[in-house]
């Protein structure tokens, strides 16, 4: 039997501090957020806004050009959701090919998958910006899918492949007894039950892709498909000081993923946990 002890009571209330605590920055977030011009330096930070406005919402989504956060916001969710859609049916083919081969070449490519996890992607930046401008990819979309999909493979390949290792062949082998081929077995057995690692490379890939900076500052400059962190970048420095519609801006940028988190979230977890669940 459950009993409610003091030491439980305990524990529920620094759970609630500690909840708070860690809430406390998205209230300043909001609150600034919806407060007027007028309301900026005459209140206090820590106050709810007397008259909630959403003109720094509306400001915000209204810039033009390189600051266009709406048509950055539109890029970023293209780019992000795209890229992830390849990085998980390459990652777990390839990751799957990996871990069932038993040849010498498997465990030779999987090393070298990890050789680039771990050299910085900078170190590449001109050799693959001439490259990709040679073949068009610069100041385009698709083809920054296609240039996040190279970068972010071997992160997807390593979680899938030390995934598929720790599942057994009997669902495989029933499957083939029964007559299905190779590519009904994959899609329709062996995908499902990893459904945590996708949910990881879904949630790691995302939020490495979506608040990329660097990248997209390179290899879009000078277009108009400018991702949603850079077009943040030339909106702020031309606001100096106003902080509502900065804080609004942040707000904006946060909702997708944090939606996206919320929705995988369980997948994400059960991915670290180890856990293989059909």
């Amino acid at each position: 039997m459950f009993r409610y002890t003091k030491l439980t009571a305990l524990r529920e209330v620094s759970l609630w501090v500690l909840a708070l605590i860690f809430l406390l920055p998205f209230y300043f977030l909001i609150a600034i957020a919806l407060k007027p011009d007028s309301e900026i330096y005459t209140t206090s930070p820590l106050s709810w806004p007397q008259h909630p406005s959403l003109e720094s919402f509306a400001s915000a989504l209204n810039g033009q050009g390189n600051a266009n956060i709406l048509m950055g916001l539109v890029n970023s969710i293209i780019m992000t959701a795209g890229s992830i859609l390849c990085l998980v049916v390459l990652g777990a083919l390839t990751g799957y090919v990996i871990s069932r081969s038993t040849r010498r070449w498997s465990r030779a490519v999987y090393y070298l998958f990890l050789i680039a996890i771990i050299l910085p992607t900078q170190l590449g930046t001109v050799p693959l910006y001439i490259g990709a401008r040679a073949i068009g990819l610069t100041g385009s979309v698709w083809g920054m899918i296609v240039l996040y999909t190279g970068m972010m493979l071997p992160l997807s390949i390593f979680l899938y492949a030390g995934f598929f290792r720790g599942l057994g062949t009997e669902y495989e082998e029933a499957a083939a007894i029964d007559g299905a081929s190779r590519t009904q077995i994959f899609f329709r057995i062996v995908l499902p039950l990893i459904s945590p690692a996708t949910g990881t490379v879904a949630i790691l890939a995302g939020l490495i892709i979506w608040n990329d900076f660097f990248t997209s500052l390179i290899f879009l400059g000078g277009s108009e498909n400018q991702t949603l962190p850079v077009s943040m970048y030339f909106f702020i420095g031309s606001l100096v000081s106003k902080w509502n519609s900065i804080f609004a801006i942040v707000i904006i940028s946060m909702i997708p993923i944090l939606l996206f988190y919320l929705f995988a979230q369980k997948k994400f977890i059960q991915g670290f946990a180890g856990g293989l669940k059909g």
